[in-house]
C-alpha cells in the first residue's frame, strides 16, 4: 500500500506535465512543412474596404452555388509555389524591394542572374459568414528576389515583415479579402485581397532609391514603413486545362505616386497545383499535331528501338522528376544563324545567345508531369499525358528550376497522346500564356524511351521540338536528351532488356595494336600481376557486373607528368556502361532468361585465353575548367584483364557553333568520332610494388589545323580501390585491432617487467628518466582524452561504407574497439605507477642529502635537451617537406570523409601530429641524455623493457613496409597502423626511424653494459676524451635497506623510519 502511494504520489505531478505538454503540442499542426497555431483568429475587420476596393470584381461574380466541392478545396487548389512576379519600371519607377548584388560584384566568372519567385498561401477560408456570391478569406503572399533558394515554406502569420541579406531578399504579406467565382472569362476563379506588409524604405528623388544597402550593417536594421494600402488580385481557371492551367495576378499599391510606400505595379504567374485535377480536352489540338499518329520524325524513322512496354508513364516520370534534360546543338541545321541558333519554341535571352549555337549547358526540365490511362479499339495501350517543359539557362540551378512555376516565354504547356503500338509520345505545345483564340499552340512535341544503345545514342529519353506549321516555322527543330546512367537501370525498364550495339570494335583493334608492341616487360607484367577480371565464368553474369563495378570510376586525376605549377585537381568520371553482353549492372530476376539463353561462354572449357577481351563501352566525363570542351565522351573498344588496359574510341558531344558543327563533314550523329583513349588500370595483386593509380590517354585523329582537334590530355588518378579491397576494410580493421591488442598487451607486460626489475634493483630507480615516461604516459593518455587509439593510428571515419557488412563481424569490431581502450587504459596506469616509483625514489634520495641537492639525478637539463632536439627537428622536418611537396599538385587543402563532410587540413598541424608519433618513437631519447649527463654506473632499465618497448614502436612501420601501401585511399586517416601518405610513414621513413630507435636502443645498451668510466676511457680521440670526467652523483649512493625502504613508500610511520635510520 505504501508503495501503491508512493508511486501516485511520484506520478501524479509528472501526468499533470504531460497533459499540459500534450496539450500545447496539439495546438500546432503541420502545414506544407511548417507549424501553424490552431489559436491564430481572422477578424476580417477589414472587409468594409475590401467591398469597396474590390468593387469592379464583386459586380462580376455569379452566385456560389452551397453544394459546389470546389469550396471546400480552396486551400489546397489555389495555393501556390515558387511562381514568377516583375515590375515593368522601364529604367525609372518605384521597385518593390532592394537587392544586395555585392556576391555578383565579387566575381566576374558569377553569370548568375537573380530570379523573382512568389509564393501564396491561403491560411483561412469562412464559410460561416458568407454572402452568395463571394466567402471571407486569408491569406500571405511571400515574395523574394534570389540567387539560389526558394520560397517553399510557408512564412509565421504574426507580423509581416521584411529581410535582406547578400544573394537574398523577401517579404512577407498578409492579406484578408474575398473569394468569388466571375461571369466572365469562362467563369474563372477570382480573389481580391487587401494586405499589410513592412516596405523597406526608398530614398525620394535619388538615382540609387535602395542607397542603404550599400551601408554595413543594414542586415541588422533596414529602413521599414508600415503600409496597409496594398491591393491583390488573382485570376484562376474554373478547370486545368491545356488552355487554362495559368494563374495570373497583379498587386497594386492604393497610394498616390507621390507617397514614399508607393510601387509600380507587380505582375504574376504560376499554375495550378498538383491537388487540382487535370481535364484533357485538347483533342483537337493534339490531332493537328500529330495526325497521323505516329508522327514521322527522324527519330521515328531510325534504326533505334523503342520501349513499348505498358509501364511508360512510370518510367518518364521516375526519368524526369528532379532531373535536367540537355539539349542538343544543331549540327544539321544551314540556314541563317538567327534560325539556326535559336533555343527552338522558347525565347532567348543573352547568356543562351552567348553560346553561338552551341546551347551549352542549356538544359530542360518537365514538371507536373500526369498520365490518364484509356483503352483502345485495338486494346493496344494507350495513354494521354500532360506536362509543362521549362528551359533553363546554363548559370541557372537545375533543382531551383524544376521547383519554379511562373509562367512565361520559357515555359510549353503540353498535351498529347502515347500508344504502346509505336512507343511515340507526340504532344502539342502551348507557349506562356493561351488565349482563348488558342494562339501560341503550335510546336510538336515528340518524345520516346530508346532499348538500344550504342556508341552514337546513349539516350533513355530523347525527343525533338519542331513548328507544327511548316509553311510559318521560325526554327530548325530542337533535339533534346537524358543520358543513361547505370546506377538508374533496376526497375520497370530494365524488364525491357535494353541493349547494347558495338560498331567500333574494329577500329579499338588498331588502338590495341599500336599501344601493346611486344616486349619482356609485357610478359613479366602478364605473368606476375593480376589485374580486374572474370572471377567466377559459372556465374558469368554476375562476375560481368563485379568486373564493371571495379572498373567504373568516380576519383579526382592530375595531368601526367605533375606540372610544376599547382594545378587543382579535375574530376574524373568513367561510368560502364555495358561490358560483354551485359548492360548496366546484373539483377537475377530482370537478367536470369537473357543469360540463360545467350550466354556466350556457356561451361568452363570454352572460357580461353582469347575470350578474355571483353567488349566493354562507358561515358567519360572530366569536370574542370581546363577541359570545358569535354562535356561527354562515350567510349567503346575492348578491356584486356592481362594488362588491365581499356583500348577505346571515343565520340565527343562537341560544344561549338552550329557553323563549325554543319561545316565538319565527318560527324557521326554530331559527334567526333576520331578521338582515341587508352585507361590503364592498377594491378589487384603485388600493391606495394606498382602505383595503385590508374592512367587515361586522350588523343584526337584530326589534323591540328582542324577546329575540332585537341592537344593530347594524360591524366594520373589518385590511388583507387577496388571491390573485394573494400570489402577486406573490414576483415583488415580486425586483423589490424587484434595486432594492436597483441601489441599493447607485450607493452604492458615490458612495464611490468620493469616494476619487477626495479623492486630488485631499487638503486637504479632514481636514473630512470622521468621525461621518457613521461613522453609514454602522454603516448597512452591523449588517446583516452580525444578517443584515438595508442601505438597505432585509427581511422577517423567511422567505416559508414561497410554498413552493409555482417552484424556480427561489426559486433566484433566493437569488441576488439573496447578491448584496446581497456589496454590503453592499463597501459597508461602501469606507466604512472612506474613515474610513481621514480618519483618516490628521487624525493627519499634528496631528503637523505638535503644539502646536496646536485647529488640527486634531475630531469630539467633533460627536458630542455630533448626539448630543443625535437623543436629543431620538427623545422627541418618542416623544410624538407616543403621542399618535396612545393611543386607537387596532389596536396590539397581539404578532405572528404566517409560522410561526405569536406575538413580543412592545415600542414603544420598535420606534421605536428605525426611529429608527436616520432616523438614516441624516440621515447629512448631521454634516456640516453639522462644517463650522458648522470654518468650512470647502474643499469636502470631492463633489456626486456627498452627492447620490447622499441620493438612495439616500431611494428607500425614494419607492417607498412610489407603490406600494401593503401588498403583505403579514399579517406585520409583510415589506416589502423599507420598513414602512409604522411612524411613519417613513407618507405625512407620506414627505414630510417626504425634504424634510429634501434640506435638509441643500442645506446642504452653500451651506456648500462660498460659504466661511465669505462666509457670515457675507450672514447678517446688522440689525447682527448670525448667524456668528461666520472659522476659526483653517484660518489655516495644511500645504502640499500635504505633503498627497500624508499622503494616501499613515503607515507610510512615515523617510528619505521627511526629505526631503519638506527640500522
Amino acid at each position: 500500500m505504501n508503495l501503491m502511494s508512493y508511486i501516485a504520489e511520484t506520478w501524479t505531478p509528472f501526468g499533470l506535465l504531460m497533459m499540459i505538454c500534450i496539450g500545447i503540442a496539439n495546438s500546432y499542426y503541420v502545414n506544407n512543412g511548417n507549424f501553424e497555431k490552431h489559436s491564430v483568429s481572422y477578424s476580417y475587420e477589414r472587409i468594409s474596404e475590401v467591398n469597396k476596393e474590390c468593387g469592379f470584381v464583386l459586380q462580376s461574380a455569379a452566385e456560389l452555388k452551397p453544394d459546389d466541392g470546389r469550396l471546400f478545396t480552396i486551400k489546397e487548389e489555389l495555393s501556390f509555389l515558387n511562381g514568377d512576379w516583375w515590375q515593368e519600371l522601364n529604367g525609372v519607377g518605384a521597385p518593390l524591394m532592394p537587392f544586395d548584388d555585392r556576391e555578383l560584384s565579387r566575381s566576374y566568372s558569377d553569370l548568375r542572374s537573380p530570379i523573382n519567385l512568389v509564393s501564396f498561401w491561403i491560411t483561412d477560408v469562412d464559410h460561416h459568414h458568407r454572402s452568395k456570391n463571394s466567402i471571407f478569406v486569408s491569406g500571405i503572399l511571400q515574395m523574394g528576389i534570389t540567387l539560389e533558394g526558394l520560397l517553399s515554406e510557408k512564412p509565421y502569420e504574426g507580423s509581416p515583415r521584411f529581410d535582406i541579406w547578400p544573394g537574398h531578399s523577401q517579404l512577407s504579406i498578409n492579406f484578408q479579402g474575398v473569394y468569388n467565382e466571375s461571369k466572365k472569362n469562362r467563369g474563372e476563379r477570382v480573389m481580391c485581397l487587401l494586405g499589410s506588409a513592412v516596405l523597406p524604405t526608398r530614398q525620394p528623388d535619388s538615382g540609387d532609391p535602395w542607397g542603404w544597402v550599400k551601408e554595413f550593417g543594414y542586415t541588422n536594421q533596414p529602413i521599414l514603413t508600415q503600409d496597409d494600402q496594398i491591393v491583390l488580385v488573382l485570376h484562376y481557371p474554373k478547370t486545368l486545362t491545356l488552355r487554362s492551367r495559368a494563374i495570373s495576378g497583379s498587386m497594386k499599391s492604393l497610394n498616390q505616386k507621390s507617397n514614399p510606400k508607393y510601387f509600380d505595379e507587380v505582375h504574376i504567374s504560376s499554375w495550378l497545383s498538383a491537388s487540382a485535377s487535370y481535364q484533357f480536352t485538347s483533342n483537337n489540338l493534339v490531332s493537328k499535331a500529330c495526325d497521323p499518329y505516329p508522327y514521322k520524325d527522324s527519330l521515328m524513322i531510325s534504326e533505334i528501338d523503342i520501349y513499348k512496354g505498358l509501364d511508360f508513364c512510370v518510367i518518364l516520370e521516375r526519368f524526369t522528376h528532379q532531373e535536367a534534360l540537355t539539349i542538343l546543338p544543331n549540327w544539321k541545321c544551314n540556314g541563317t544563324d538567327e534560325f539556326c541558333s535559336r533555343l527552338g519554341p522558347f525565347v532567348s535571352d543573352k547568356e543562351i545567345n552567348a553560346t553561338d549555337g552551341s546551347l551549352k549547358n542549356v538544359k530542360l526540365v518537365l514538371q507536373d508531369v500526369r498520365c490518364e490511362n484509356m483503352t483502345s479499339k485495338d486494346n493496344a495501350g494507350f495513354v494521354r499525358v500532360s506536362s509543362v517543359i521549362r528551359a533553363v539557362p546554363p548559370s541557372e540551378n537545375q533543382f531551383t528550376a524544376a521547383q519554379r512555376t511562373g509562367i512565361s516565354n520559357m515555359t510549353l504547356s503540353a498535351e498529347g497522346i502515347w500508344k504502346s503500338s509505336s512507343g511515340q509520345l507526340c504532344m502539342v505545345g502551348c507557349s506562356g500564356f493561351v488565349d482563348a483564340d488558342e494562339n501560341g499552340c503550335d510546336t510538336r512535341i515528340c518524345l520516346y524511351v530508346p532499348l538500344s544503345f550504342s556508341i552514337k545514342q546513349r539516350s533513355i529519353l530523347l525527343g525533338t521540338f519542331s513548328s507544327i506549321d511548316r509553311m510559318t516555322r521560325s526554327y530548325f527543330p530542337l533535339a533534346f536528351e537524358k543520358l543513361v546512367r547505370p546506377a538508374e537501370l533496376w526497375d520497370q525498364y530494365t524488364t525491357s532488356h535494353p541493349y547494347y550495339k558495338y560498331s567500333k570494335i574494329d577500329a579499338a583493334s588498331a588502338v590495341l595494336e599500336k599501344d601493346v608492341p611486344f616486349n619482356i616487360g609485357t610478359v613479366i607484367k602478364k605473368s606476375f600481376l593480376k589485374f580486374p577480371k572474370i572471377e567466377d565464368v559459372e556465374n558469368f553474369p554476375n562476375s560481368l557486373s563485379f568486373l564493371s563495378e571495379d572498373l567504373t570510376l568516380h576519383i579526382p586525376a592530375l595531368p601526367d607528368p605533375f606540372p610544376n605549377s599547382f594545378l587543382t585537381k579535375t574530376d574524373l568520371e568513367v561510368e560502364i556502361l555495358s561490358i560483354g553482353p551485359l548492360f548496366g549492372r546484373y539483377w537475377f530476376t530482370q537478367y536470369a532468361s537473357t543469360f540463360q539463353k545467350g550466354n556466350p561462354y556457356p561451361n568452363v572449357g570454352e572460357y580461353t585465353e582469347k575470350q578474355l577481351l571483353l567488349n566493354v563501352s562507358a561515358q567519360l566525363n572530366l569536370v574542370g575548367d581546363q577541359y570545358s570542351n569535354f562535356s561527354s565522351l562515350f567510349i567503346e573498344g575492348i578491356y584486356d584483364p592481362h594488362v588491365g588496359k581499356m583500348y577505346l574510341i571515343g565520340c565527343r558531344d562537341v560544344r561549338a557553333s552550329w557553323k563549325i558543327l554543319y561545316e565538319s563533314m565527318d560527324l557521326e550523329a554530331g559527334l567526333d568520332c576520331l578521338v582515341e583513349v587508352v585507361i590503364a588500370y592498377p594491378p589487384t595483386t603485388a600493391r606495394w610494388l606498382v602505383n595503385p593509380t590508374a592512367t587515361i590517354s586522350i588523343s584526337s585523329q584530326r589534323n591540328e589545323d582542324d577546329p575540332l582537334y585537341f592537344v593530347p590530355i594524360k591524366l594520373q588518378t589518385v590511388p583507387i580501390m577496388y571491390r573485394k579491397q573494400r570489402e577486406d576494410i573490414l576483415s583488415r580493421r580486425g586483423v589490424e585491432g587484434i595486432l594492436r591488442i597483441l601489441t599493447l598487451s607485450f607493452a604492458i607486460a615490458c612495464i611490468l617487467s620493469q616494476l619487477f626489475y626495479i623492486r630488485d634493483n631499487v638503486e637504479s630507480v632514481p636514473y630512470i628518466s622521468l621525461v621518457m615516461l613521461g613522453v609514454q604516459a602522454l603516448g597512452y593518455g591523449l588517446p583516452l582524452i580525444t578517443g584515438a587509439e595508442a601505438l597505432l593510428r585509427k581511422a577517423a571515419t567511422e567505416f559508414s561504407e561497410n554498413q552493409s557488412y555482417d552484424l556480427q563481424n561489426s559486433q566484433w569490431i566493437c569488441v576488439i574497439d573496447y578491448t584496446v581502450k581497456f589496454l590503453v587504459l592499463v597501459a597508461f596506469s602501469v606507466t604512472l605507477r612506474l613515474c610513481q616509483k621514480v618519483w618516490k625514489s628521487r624525493i627519499r634520495m634528496l631528503t637523505r642529502a638535503p644539502l646536496e641537492p646536485h647529488r640527486v639525478p634531475s630531469d630539467k637539463k633533460v627536458l630542455l635537451t630533448t626539448g630543443i632536439i625535437h623543436v629543431l627537428g620538427y623545422i627541418l622536418v618542416l623544410i624538407v617537406h616543403y621542399v618535396n611537396t612545393s611543386y607537387k599538385p596532389l596536396q590539397t587543402a581539404h578532405f572528404i570523409d566517409s560522410t561526405g563532410y569536406s575538413h580543412a587540413i592545415r600542414e603544420w598541424e598535420t606534421e605536428l601530429e605525426e611529429y608527436l608519433g616520432l616523438v614516441q618513437d624516440f621515447f629512448l631519447l631521454p634516456q640516453v641524455i639522462g644517463n650522458l649527463l648522470w654518468k650512470i654506473h647502474v643499469k636502470p632499465l631492463r633489456k626486456l623493457y627498452y627492447v620490447g618497448i622499441t620493438s612495439v614502436r616500431l611494428l607500425p612501420h614494419l607492417y607498412d613496409f610489407i603490406r600494401s601501401p593503401i588498403p583505403n585511399p579514399y579517406f585520409s586517416e583510415e589506416y589502423e597502423f599507420v598513414n602512409p601518405r604522411m612524411d613519417f610513414y613513407s618507405k625512407f621513413g620506414d627505414i630510417a626511424i626504425p634504424t634510429i630507435a634501434i640506435l638509441l636502443a643500442v645506446f642504452v645498451y653500451v651506456q648500462q653494459r660498460w659504466d661511465y668510466e669505462k666509457l670515457s676511457q675507450k672514447l678517446v680521440l688522440g689525447q682527448v676524451k670525448l667524456l668528461p670526467l666520472g659522476s659526483k652523483v653517484y660518489e655516495r649512493l644511500p645504502s640499500a635497506s635504505f633503498e627497500a625502504e624508499l622503494a616501499s613508500g613515503v607515507n610510512r610511520k615515523p617510528m619505521c623510519e627511526k629505526e631503519h635510520d638506527a640500522e
